[in-house]
Order: C-alpha cells, then structure tokens, then sequence
C-alpha cells in the first residue's frame, strides 16, 4: 500500500460470497459467520474474472513488497480497515552446505520468522482482525499453542479490539508472556489446545465474544493464502517440486492450495503444482495416519505430546481440505520423531547459521527421511517452511567462562 494513498478511499476488491468448503452452499460476504450451516470451514470466493482484468504482473512489480500487495485477492473492502503492523514479503533463503550434504536437490527455506510478531500466525491474524474491525466485532477469543495468540494479541490490540486467549498450560514462556504484554488476558488450561478450543466454544455462548479459532473463521485462511502467492512471485510464477509445510491445524497449507488454485485462472501461473507434504510430530500425526489409511478425515489423536508445540493439534477441523491438498498434488503426509526435530535443528544451526524453531526443523527432518526413502528425489527443488523464530523457543545453556584476571590460554581458544 503506497504512503499517498487517501486512507479512507476502497480497495479494489473482487469479494462475490462465502462458500461451505464441505458442501458449496453459498453463503453472504459482508456479515459476521464462523463455519458454514453445516459446520465446516467457510472460504473466501472471488470474481477472478474481475481480478484477471484488473491485476498486472507488472502492476504487481511495481508495489511494495508486502503482504497488502495482492490485494485484488484479499478480503478488506476499506483501506481504513487495515490494521498493519508492516507484513514484510519473507525471504526464501537457500541452504546450500545441507544440499550438497545430502546429496539432493536445492533445499530453501521460506523464513516466516521475519513476519510482526515472529511468525506464521501474523498473516492469518492480520486479515482475521482487519475484517472483524470492518464488520464491527468488539471482542475476540482463541485457543492457541503460542504464536497464533501472540500474533491475535498484537494486531487486536493495535486494532483496539478486545481479546482473550486461553493456552496449554505448558506453552511456552515467552509465548504467554508476549501474549499478555500485547494486551490479551492470557490463560493456562490443563489440557491441550482443542480442551482450549472448547472453551472458547463455550464461552461464545455466555460472553458473546467471537471465536477466532483455526478455520472456524473465513478470513485467516485468506491471510495465510499470502505464502502461496509470495512464493509463486518469488518463483517467477513458476513452482518448486516440493513444499514441506508443518501441519497442525493446517490453514497454511489449505491456503497456498487455494492461491494456486487463484493464481492460475487469474493466468499468472499453469497447472503446475508442487507437491503439497504435511509434516507432523510422531506424537501427534492424525493427518499421517488418516492418510496412510486413505480416509478423508482424522479423529482425535489422543495422548498428544511433541517438543513442536506448534503442531500439537489433536483434531483438526479442515482436516478434510488439508488431506485433499496433500493427494491433490501428488504429496504425501509423513511424521518425525522428536529426536530427529532436535537433531535437524541442530544441524541447520551448526552447518548454515540458519536457527529453526522446532516446526520449522520437523519440515527438514521430514525432507532428510523422504530423500532417504525415495518419497522424494535427488533432484528436486524443495521448499521448508520455517514457521517461526527460533529465539522464541528454550534454547541450549552456555556455560563456558573465561577469567579475566588469570593467564589465558589463546591457543586452546
């Protein structure tokens, strides 16, 4: 968005409906709804015809490279609705010591960490909260395993938008506090997020509060829909082979499903796609296992535990759409034990100076297990989502010392 902008003029916006992702009945744009009439996830239709006449690639050249430059595809009507707090195009970073390590293809890594509040959840949650401050909602709640609450507490507040957000109780500390230093009543709940979600769900009925769950609003899956259409621009409207994306509640990967989808009638790109990879924790794979047995949906997996907070999510309620992603494209859906996440975060800090957080090493292990297996080859481009920061995460204690007042030995340094 250009600084000279007028503030208060409409976007271009190409909005037509809202439509039931399980059964195609219509919803309308412009009101409050949380899932469909029958209970599914709601997603965002457009006229790509509209959008087709009225969008450039070089118009799209000539923007500032961020998030709001792809607006003919976004939700928000009113440029006075934006609530930004400067949604960067994130880098695709090659890591090229690990590539010939390994002997395979090209591995880069999209960072998400350089993104307001440290990661992925700032797209969903800038377009989550833009389009509740234009359709009038005063108070907003959440379950979340860290950043999404981070990132809901940031924008809500910049928005002046109430919220309440509720965690596991073992989230992790800067987590819970940065959530309530932006502003957000933070809780912790001895359970996990979907005990959490529960909670919310509850709390909608007595307090009126809206509920910003994963997928059980319209508009996050728009916002994370932005990872798809940065990276076919950074592609040059062509595609990677593969895209190993950490998989929790999965918007991310439902929303870069959806740009191709876009990008392609609107004529940017072909029929091209990559191979869309869900990547989960051992300890918590309900989409690996719903696809091993060939179902489209994933119940509850019990017990859940992983050092990847961030894709410890049980149930899923896209589960259906990320599971038709992943067979669409010819992907597949894997799980990593967790002492292979902190060897491939260690090896990545160690071998590039690339620090991972924990979802982001899972996406790097997955892709040193598939090259191994053959479910990937020698040759192909493959992209990892670092979903995070790794500084917002424990990280090992140092405890080297050296006295100043004593004779150093500089050789053993």
């Amino acid at each position: 968005m250009r600084h000279d902008d007028n503030l208060t003029a409409d976007l271009p916006n190409f909005v037509t409906h809202l439509e039931c992702a399980m059964t195609g009945e219509r919803h309308e744009a412009d009101q409050v709804h949380n899932l469909s009439r029958a209970g599914k996830p709601l997603l965002v239709r457009y006229d790509l015809a509209g959008v087709k006449q009225a969008l450039t690639k070089d118009k799209l050249a000539q923007r500032p490279a961020d998030l709001w430059r792809y607006r003919e595809l976004l939700p928000v009507r009113r440029k006075q609705d934006i609530v930004s707090l400067g949604e960067i195009m994130t880098p695709i970073v090659p890591m090229p010591k690990l590539s010939k390590r390994l002997g395979g293809g090209e591995i880069l890594v999209k960072d998400e960490g350089r993104l307001p509040t440290g990661s992925f959840k700032a797209r969903g949650l800038v377009m989550a909260v833009s389009m509740a401050k234009a359709l009038g909602i005063k108070h907003m709640a959440m379950p979340t395993n860290g950043n999404a609450g981070a990132a809901l507490a940031a924008y809500a507040t910049h928005a002046g938008i109430k919220t309440t957000i509720f965690c596991p109780e073992d989230t992790p500390e800067v987590n819970v506090s940065e959530i309530a230093l932006q502003g957000a009543s933070v809780y912790r709940v001895n359970g996990l997020i979907d005990d959490c979600g529960k909670i919310v769900g509850e709390g909608k009925a007595k307090v009126g509060w809206f509920d910003t769950s994963t997928l059980k609003e319209p508009y996050r899956i728009e916002g994370k829909k932005t990872m798809g259409l940065e990276l076919a621009e950074q592609f040059g409207w062509d595609m990677p082979d593969a895209i190993f994306y950490p998989t929790g509640g999965g918007t991310g990967l439902i929303g870069m499903w959806k740009a191709f989808d876009e990008l392609e009638k609107i004529g940017f790109i072909g029929s091209k796609r990559p191979r869309m990879i869900a990547v989960q924790a051992a300890g918590c794979a309900p989409m690996v296992k719903a696809y091993d047995e060939g179902k489209e949906h994933a119940p509850r997996w019990e017990n859940a535990h992983t050092i990847a907070s961030g894709i410890r999510v049980p149930q899923a309620v896209g589960d259906f759409l990320i599971l038709r992603a992943v067979r669409e494209s010819g992907g597949f859906a894997i799980a990593v034990e967790d002492p292979a996440i902190e060897v491939a975060l260690d090896e990545m800090a160690r071998e590039e100076g690339f620090l991972l957080c924990p979802e982001g090493a899972a996406t790097y292990a997955a892709y040193k297990q598939a090259l191994a297996d053959g479910r990937v080859s020698k040759t192909d481009r493959v992209v990892l989502f670092n979903c995070a920061s790794g500084l917002k995460y424990p990280l090992p204690k140092i405890e080297k010392k050296l006295d100043r007042l004593k004779p150093i030995d500089y050789a053993a340094l």
